[in-house]
């Protein structure tokens, strides 16, 4: 099968425009999206938050229960095509379900867990044979699925794994050795996706089932958050694994495993978006109810700029969030039942620099807002039996999952060398056209309704690709090496898409004076965080005069982007959320 042209390839909103008829916003979500939101959300309200204590306390059999529950209700089965008796939907769905699940504690990572990294594998991977067996079940709730990956002395560098699988005498099994740690969903699996390599070099995707000869389950770890979700070491010792249970090709597994978990990012980007709302909520109404010098605490300024900030990087979270679900969906819609093993990889990775984005920024706008949540909360914060307590125990390993942040970071700007190492753009023009329009100012020619935002984002544009040349000039085949370096030029890259993201959608909705509101603050904010990315950029990458010259020029030009209004706009954005009740 031959994919469709995409409307917009990975990367390219660092080095051109993009329009905002290529974006998916949440606005442009259909009846059946709502619909399986509407699902979705009753699902978890009715199941899943009257048994929270019970799903602290380790009740793991009972969680193996609620996810059968949701089986029956298909969401297990959204990414699933019809033809396996699925429900073939599109990946914004995936991500609508994501989010709605994500205010369920250690019940939203089993869920997800299951519906992401360990089906996908088989439904992108697996051979007609694997999808007809296995996918019906895995939709249904039958079976449910754990993805075995990290090693003791493989976790980012999962390829460095020690997992042996060797060919059997009769050529009918091959036999797994090793260990997998940190095992999501692992003493309730059926079925776990697990890496290891065969000839102790080709590495290689297996589908193992709970019951082959040699599989055993480890104690549950003692972990800070996210107990209402098992987490487990798995042990194979010559565990039997059937020769037709190889997914993939042998030695290409590593195709497999970093690809789906692009698609794990994005998924995650989703269900941190949904426990954010979530802490959101519970901040708005703690600081509606509770009094302090006669008056509620919401009324207080300080209070005020607060919940603004937590509700305009929700806004550019989300914006972000949807775009990257359309970009996902343009690109992999051809090869939701494909045998076309490369082309299905090639698509899986097309947008990994922006489900890269989704998993650092949704991660790290649920820190913000749940760390300033329970701030709001004061000593009240602090006390396990308040929601906010809990919330803010599970956010933390959200970091770390799918690939820590700062791996996610270097992802970033190594994608974009990639691109510019294989000649996919003109670097040189890029570059040149940048410098000229910082000399001149030319990033400041914008038009349309919202050209006061365009403008700085056309700045970070010019100073992305600035920075990226001179970092590549200084440091050539070295780079890699400049973490420093890659970190700053990540954040950079990441303030370009959100700011993007929350300017095209703020402009496609139209006649929003909230969302308008918004879009300001979120740019106000990110402007001030440019600064931190880009200063010491240049003040690294420069020398003499020119460093001197430049780094004042630039301190200078954003520091223009802090408006009037500034005050009076945040005020104004907590009293409409007071009066909304939630996001």
């Amino acid at each position: 099968m031959n994919p469709v042209k995409h409307l917009v390839e990975g990367g390219d909103f660092l080095i051109e425009d993009i329009a905002k008829e290529a974006i998916f916003t949440p606005e442009d979500r259909s009846d059946e999206h709502r619909m399986i939101a509407d699902t979705a959300r009753q699902f978890i309200s009715r199941e899943i938050h009257p048994y929270i204590k019970r799903l602290e306390q380790g009740d793991f059999p009972f969680v193996a229960e609620k996810m059968k529950q949701a089986g029956e209700l298909g969401l297990l089965a959204h990414s699933i095509p019809e033809k396996y008796e699925g429900l073939g939907l599109d990946k914004i769905s995936k991500g609508i379900v994501g989010e709605a699940l994500g205010n369920a504690s250690g019940y939203s990572v089993a869920h997800s867990n299951h519906t992401c990294i360990a089906t996908l594998p088989i439904t992108y991977f697996g051979t007609k044979e694997q999808k007809e067996k296995y996918l019906p079940k895995l939709a249904s709730g039958e079976y449910l699925g754990a993805y075995c990956l990290t090693e003791p002395e493989a976790g980012s560098d999962a390829l460095a794994a020690k997992t042996t699988a060797v060919l059997n005498a009769t050529g009918t099994h091959y036999l797994l050795n090793g260990t997998k740690i940190y095992i999501t969903n692992a003493s309730f699996a059926d079925t776990f996706i697990v890496y290891a390599k065969v000839d102790s070099k080709h590495f290689t995707a297996f589908i193992v089932e709970k019951n082959f000869p040699g599989l055993s389950i480890g104690p549950e770890e003692d972990k800070l958050g996210i107990k209402g979700s098992s987490t487990c070491s798995v042990h194979m010792e010559d565990c039997q694994v059937p020769v037709e249970n190889v997914i993939g090709e042998v030695g290409k597994g590593h195709l497999i495993a970093l690809n789906v978990l692009n698609l794990g990012r994005f998924n995650l980007g989703f269900a941190t978006l949904g426990a954010a709302k979530h802490s959101f909520k519970l901040a708005l109404e703690h600081v509606t109810e509770r009094k302090q010098f006669k008056q509620p605490i919401g009324e207080f300024p300080a209070t005020k700029e607060k919940i603004a900030n937590m509700a305009a990087e929700l806004y550019a979270t989300e914006s972000l969030l949807y775009r990257t679900a359309g970009h996902v969906e343009s690109a992999l819609a051809p090869y939701e039942d494909s045998d076309d093993f490369k082309g299905t990889a090639k698509a899986m990775n097309e947008h990994a620099l922006e489900s890269a984005i989704c998993k650092i920024v949704g991660s790290e706008t649920l820190d913000e807002v749940v760390d300033e949540a329970l701030q709001l909360h004061g000593g009240a914060g602090y006390i396990k039996g308040y929601p906010i307590e809990q919330a803010y125990r599970d956010s933390r390993i959200n970091r770390i999952f799918e690939g820590t942040n700062e791996i996610n970071r270097l992802l970033i700007p190594g994608n974009f060398y990639k691109k510019m190492a294989k000649g996919s753009f003109d670097s040189q023009s890029l570059l040149e056209k940048a410098q000229r329009s910082l000399r001149t100012g030319a990033f400041k020619n914008q038009e349309g309704p919202l050209h006061e935002l365009k403008q700085p984002l056309a700045l970070f544009k010019d100073l992305y690709l600035i920075c990226a040349g001179l970092a590549f000039f200084k440091y050539g085949d070295s780079m890699k090496s400049e973490q420093e370096t890659l970190m700053k030029l990540a954040d950079l890259a990441i303030a370009i898409y959100a700011c993007e993201s929350v300017i095209l959608r703020t402009e496609k909705v139209q006649d929003s004076e909230w969302k308008e509101k918004l879009a300001y603050t979120f740019l106000e904010n990110t402007s001030l965080q440019v600064q931190q990315s880009v200063i010491p950029m240049l003040s690294t990458l420069l020398t003499g005069e020119e460093r001197t010259k430049t780094v004042g020029q630039v301190s200078m030009l954003l520091a223009a982007y802090s408006w009037p209004d500034s005050i009076e706009r945040r005020r104004e954005l907590a009293d409409y959320y007071y009066d909304q009740k939630n996001y």
